[in-house]
């Protein structure tokens, strides 16, 4: 039963997955191609070149990628509204850094080639002072300075100021910087990547005090979800090509083309002038009772991720719903059947049979949505990725 919620082509791997006992027609060989062929077109599909490893549960993702997932979709994945998410994908690295507290180190080499950044934001968690100043002159601000150091492994450390602001110092949550410069210039030059220093200083009675508020690390389950974040905004610039058109449909395609083209002019929409004063269409043959179907409508069709072994990385949604298109579009096309005005005059001469190559149009998906997918990387990082043209949310006779 699974199977009938699956595309063809997952239904398909998954069928494949079973043993041979379960009664498949497929000897072994054929049938590890098929599927592997098949877990190839899916891999293409969602635009990953090898499987992550499964991390879930023992690895949680960052909250704020989580928030950032229910915000911009619904619980399967489906996209709200069209615009809120800032390009296609959402990179998220944790900080490496663990001995410096002030120290704070993100690798960003699983970024894609090609891949176009469009914003940076480093996300820290500025945790509040435990002790007050009783004296009166103590100021309750200091002053928060964020440096990209320019090289590692020397004392003195050299640095280049990104930003500053005055923060509050018994207060504490997030503080978000915005580094996209300074990440643009790592992107294009990994070597350049040591990371941000952050000073905190204030002045108290014409003394300047250093480190005066520490930062949240990734030590112990308490700070996990306060962990620093880089987190970046990217724009994939992969788009679905003809590659993704199976070979079959291809030639089915380009012989349509050459059939239509071997059409004598005068069959392909009308008799000739002389034929159509001297000779009347012919009468529309009466559908029998077997040969009526249900209209052009849209049906479920759903996507289970664990059914194809995906659920230890994926994060959210465990699967979803991308619906399919089934039924006729024989002639008379009502309204409800979304039909172009090409599909009507195909229909009409379908049914008058004014040409024996016209077939009735096609239902298929008149109106697509597009998916969300939260999910660890093969680095163990979370990515917020969307997928165009994944949900089909309306069918029409074209």
């Amino acid at each position: 039963m699974a199977a009938r919620r699956l595309w063809p082509w997952l239904g398909l791997a998954w069928l494949l997955s079973l043993p041979a006992a379960g009664g498949l027609p497929l000897a072994p060989g054929p049938r590890d191609e098929v599927l592997a062929a098949a877990m190839q077109r899916l891999r293409e599909v969602f635009d990953i070149e090898e499987l992550p490893p499964d991390v879930l549960p023992r690895k949680k993702p960052p909250q704020f990628m989580v928030d950032l997932f229910n915000k911009v979709a619904d619980a399967n994945g489906i996209t709200r509204a069209p615009g809120l998410l800032e390009g296609d994908v959402v990179r998220s690295f944790e900080d490496r850094v663990v001995m410096d507290q002030y120290h704070f180190y993100f690798d960003i080499s699983a970024m894609e080639k090609g891949e176009q950044m469009l914003k940076a934001e480093f996300r820290v968690f500025k945790l509040k002072r435990t002790h007050r100043c009783r004296r009166a002159d103590m100021k309750h601000f200091c002053k928060v300075e964020v440096y990209e150091l320019l090289e590692s492994g020397s004392k003195i450390q050299k640095k280049h100021l990104i930003a500053s602001r005055l923060l509050s110092l018994y207060t504490e949550g997030w503080e978000v910087f915005n580094v996209t410069q300074t990440v643009s210039k790592w992107v294009g030059n990994s070597s350049s990547n040591h990371g941000f220093l952050i000073t905190t200083t204030h002045v108290f009675n014409n003394r300047i005090e250093h480190n005066l508020v520490k930062f949240a690390k990734s030590q112990g389950a308490l700070q996990e979800s306060r962990n620093a974040l880089l987190v970046l905004f990217t724009n994939s610039n992969k788009r679905r090509s003809s590659s993704f058109v199976p070979s079959s449909t291809k030639l089915e395609m380009n012989s349509a083309k050459n059939d239509a083209s071997r059409v004598p002019r005068e069959t392909r929409i009308t008799e000739s002038s002389n034929a159509g004063m001297s000779r009347r269409p012919r009468a529309a043959a009466v559908p029998s009772a077997k040969s009526q179907v249900t209209a052009c409508h849209r049906r479920e069709l759903y996507v289970d991720f664990r059914a194809i072994g995906w659920s230890g990385w994926i994060i959210y949604p465990s699967g979803y719903n991308a619906f399919y298109c089934r039924g006729s579009c024989v002639f008379p096309l009502g309204e409800s059947l979304n039909a172009t005005n090409h599909a009507t005059v195909q229909s009409i001469v379908h049914t008058l049979k004014l040409s024996e190559d016209v077939s009735t149009p096609c239902c298929v998906p008149d109106e697509l949505k597009s998916l969300n997918l939260l999910y660890f990387d093969d680095k163990e990082n979370v990515v917020l990725k969307n997928y165009k043209d994944m949900v089909a949310t309306r069918c029409g006779c074209h």
